[in-house]
């Protein structure tokens, strides 16, 4: 069952008056910022696990010379 539209804007209400206007936009730029800098170590994660395999064939190659 989808929210009405009242139950929306009693929702957007309450958090204006918790928070206050002046506090959503920061509060939301920490929470894009958030957001962008889990997608960057999910990134990165996959990465390293591709790289870390590479890594250890160059160092066994390394130690059979």
């Amino acid at each position: 069952m989808a929210p009405s539209f009242w139950q929306i804007a009693i929702i957007v209400l309450i958090i204006f008056v918790l928070f206050g206007a002046g506090k959503l936009p920061r509060i939301m730029g920490d929470l894009a910022e958030g957001i962008k800098s889990f997608k960057k170590g999910m990134k990165d994660e996959g990465d390293s696990k591709d790289d870390a395999p590479k890594s250890l064939e160059n160092t066994e190659s390394k130690d059979k010379e």
